[in-house]
């Protein structure tokens, strides 16, 4: 059974697919939040979003349970929706 285990394992710094699915959707939730800030008019507020946005993910970026990823991104696209509606409501 360790055998079986043993031939599994990826080289270091390989990512198995299942890593490399997380790691898209994480890089394509930050982009399509930074454009959702960008629409933002005040510069102070944007800015703060920014720096928060840059913060959560640099934070996160070692996370490496299938889960705890899972959970970050349902929790990050939540957000998102939150900010788009907001800003919907703005115009």
């Amino acid at each position: 059974m360790a055998a079986a285990a043993a031939a599994t394992r990826l080289p270091p710094g390989v990512l198995s697919f299942k890593q490399f699915v997380h790691r898209q959707n994480v890089l394509s939730l930050y982009r399509k939040i930074l454009k959702a800030i960008y629409q933002i008019p005040n510069e102070g507020d944007k800015q703060y979003l920014k720096n928060w946005a840059r913060q959560e993910f640099k934070q996160n970026k070692n996370a490496t349970d299938e889960d705890t990823v899972r959970m970050m991104l349902t929790h990050g696209n939540l957000q998102l929706q939150e900010l788009e509606k907001m800003l919907r409501l703005a115009k």
